[in-house]
């Protein structure tokens, strides 16, 4: 498919505002893998609010004009080949656990392989994403860790509260077995 120079900069735009949006991005090569399992991999992506999509390499480094990322050697090296780009806007953790997921299904989803990985600003290279980033908590973890910590006072007051109350119930009840016996 041949694109207008004006096609080729909105697209350009686009993927610029994406970028910029973005908390964390996952560039992978998906060379190997059939329609059917990238189709699959769509659906998961969908599902967790990442915005997956196949990018030509030129339109990415024209998007990254006057961007930090622009020089960056180590992301103009990865701009080779088949490139596919899964962006997370809430979640960082969201494309690189789904894809680490993915690709433990089987052989044929080994193919996708993951060229680096993006968190605010930072490379991560692809072993990196795959054992920090894929294992970081989410956050939905988060929230619940945190409200966990947030709760944890209010609980131990109760217990404490209720404490002597349960230890006269018990004594109670040891003052019957008694008598019965």
């Amino acid at each position: 498919m041949v694109l207008s120079p004006t096609a080729k900069r909105e697209l350009a735009a686009a993927i610029s505002d994406r970028f910029e949006r973005a908390v964390s991005m996952v560039l992978v090569d998906f060379r190997g893998i059939n329609v059917e399992l990238i189709t699959e991999l769509r659906a998961r992506f969908r599902k967790a609010g990442v915005d997956y999509r196949v990018v030509k390499n030129n339109l990415v480094r024209k998007a990254l004009v006057g961007k930090d990322l622009a020089d960056n050697a180590e992301l103009d090296q990865s701009l080779h080949g088949p490139t596919a780009i899964a962006w997370s806007y809430e979640d960082p953790s969201a494309a690189a656990k789904i894809i680490k997921a993915f690709r433990k299904e089987g052989d044929e989803q080994e193919k996708l392989v993951v060229k680096l990985g993006i968190l605010e600003g930072e490379i991560l290279e692809a072993s990196r994403v795959e054992g920090e980033l894929a294992t970081m908590p989410g956050k939905d973890e988060i929230r619940a860790q945190l409200l966990a910590q947030l709760m944890a006072p209010a609980q131990t007051l109760v217990r404490q509260l209720l404490a002597p109350g349960q230890n006269m119930v018990h004594v109670l009840d040891a003052r019957r077995r008694d008598q019965e016996a």
